[in-house]
């Protein structure tokens, strides 16, 4: 049977005509009675050839043919209820029923192994029906709960998914938002321009500014647009209460310290003044007063002047930048200490050269300024990490005492350090496209500068209005 191709193609599939496996039926009952009629025939030959009564005839006739179609009609069984009940099994597998199971499956004979692999095939399918409808249920309930608008459109822009924070955006319910199209619900525009952009923007369930991107995706091999808006108002109000808090506290404390002498010093010159008759030496005590008070209100000024600075950064000026020539040019700047060069490769990115050197210079003062008070080494090197250029700035000085506020304004542990630096620095590498980051060494004590930057222009056209939209 299983050299015979036509056997194999007459096979009936799920759904197939109830004639076609009646024609297999027959073709093994056929094969099974052609198997059979020699050793009939012959049989029967003898023994009406032979000797006999009549009546052994006809009995032994009657039991020849008999047993001959009883032992076809069996194999035709046998056959043929294997198959079917395989055919079942695979029917309910095609309708994602994966209960039934088939017996005597067992490796000590071909079937037996058809029907193990059958069951091991449902027990697969089983537990990946499963597995996907957790991740979906997971999915769902994530959807669900996330606060940022979620919706999908087919082809001809209509609606097919939403969220409830959809729902409450386009103020219109699940069951009636489905199949609008995108301009009956506002969102023609969305589907329109480039995939990630920020609007400011008045739904009906709510306004202000949002976050948007676009993507699309497949659904029954048809072409589907996944759009997600995030409402980027609140967050943005909390970050700026917080930056005025943070703001209004240091600002304060500076002011403080200038004014709280100032104010001290001027009551005391005020009652120098008022005091009859006056000291010998009011002139010189009147000359010293007022020194403190120019030198306060000088400090004042140069805080001011710092801050200024640190609120004014203005965007990168992009240039092609050789980046070894730029890094030797900064270690030669630096005088009050040997500082070790590593070469690396060759390499050369987008970038604002003035503003890199100043970040470079920035970073290698630090190191010089740790390392002179151990009487360590500084060591600058620079490999190619991907597409991005990594620097590395090491000193053996002592080390940071406390890495949680390297990056906050006019925070600083020199005693004349301005408290704006390390935050120039950070603002620059981010506005580059880069980071960043400030740690002690493993390996020894010192501190470790990384400077990682693309090699590439950071920022689209998109990608830069929306990073100035956010500032300001």
């Amino acid at each position: 049977m299983a050299d015979d191709p036509e056997s194999i193609r007459a096979f009936p599939t799920a759904g197939a005509p109830r004639g076609h496996r009646m024609r297999f039926e027959i073709r093994m009952l056929s094969l099974a009675l052609f198997a059979g009629l020699p050793a009939v025939v012959v049989t029967i030959l003898l023994l009406w050839i032979g000797d006999h009564s009549s009546p052994t005839r006809w009995t032994l006739t009657f039991l020849v043919v008999g047993f001959w179609l009883g032992a076809a009609f069996s194999l035709r069984s046998h056959l043929v209820y294997p198959l079917q009940t395989l055919s079942n099994l695979l029917g309910a597998l095609r309708e994602e029923d994966y209960s039934l199971r088939a017996r005597e499956a067992r490796t000590d004979d071909a079937l037996g192994e058809v029907m193990l692999e059958v069951n091991a095939l449902s027990d697969a399918l089983r537990g990946q029906r499963l597995g996907t409808l957790e991740a979906t249920a997971l999915l769902r309930k994530v959807v669900e709960e996330i606060d940022v608008a979620v919706f999908s459109f087919d082809s001809e822009h209509r609606l097919r998914l939403v969220n409830p924070a959809g729902e409450r955006l386009v103020g219109v319910p699940n069951e009636r938002a489905l199949g609008l199209t995108a301009a009956e619900l506002g969102l023609e525009d969305c589907l329109a321009g480039e995939p990630a952009k920020t609007l400011d923007r008045t739904f009906p369930g709510g306004s202000g500014r949002w976050g948007m991107r676009r993507s699309t995706f497949r659904e029954s091999g048809m072409p589907h647009e996944l759009l997600v808006l995030t409402d980027l108002s609140r967050p943005l109000r909390e970050e700026e209460r917080q930056a005025w808090q943070r703001l209004i506290r240091v600002i304060g404390h500076e002011l403080n310290n200038s004014l709280a002498p100032i104010k001290s010093m001027a009551g005391t010159l005020e009652m120098m003044l008022q005091r009859k008759p006056r000291p010998d030496d009011w002139e010189d005590d009147m000359c010293r007063g007022l020194e403190v008070i120019e030198s306060r209100a000088a400090a004042l000024s140069r805080f001011l002047d710092a801050y200024a600075r640190l609120a004014r950064l203005p965007k990168p000026k992009w240039q092609t930048v050789d980046a070894p020539d730029l890094l030797r040019r900064v270690v030669e700047l630096e005088t009050r200490a040997a500082v070790q060069l590593t070469p690396g490769p060759a390499l050369t990115l987008r970038a604002d050269p003035d503003q890199l050197e100043q970040l470079l210079i920035n970073l290698l003062r630090n190191a010089v300024d740790a390392a002179l008070q151990t009487g360590g080494g500084v060591f600058v090197g620079w490999t190619r990490q991907y597409d991005q250029l990594e620097v590395c700035i090491q000193d053996e000085g002592p080390g940071l005492s406390n890495t949680s506020n390297l990056f906050v304004p006019f925070f600083t542990t020199k005693p004349t350090g301005s408290g704006i630096g390390l935050v120039l620095s950070r603002q620059i590498a981010e506005a580059h496209g880069g980071t960043l980051t400030l740690e002690n060494r493993k390996d020894r004590a010192g501190c470790e500068a990384r400077l990682r930057l693309p090699l590439y222009q950071p920022m689209s056209s998109v990608q830069e209005k929306n990073h100035e939209a956010l500032a300001s």
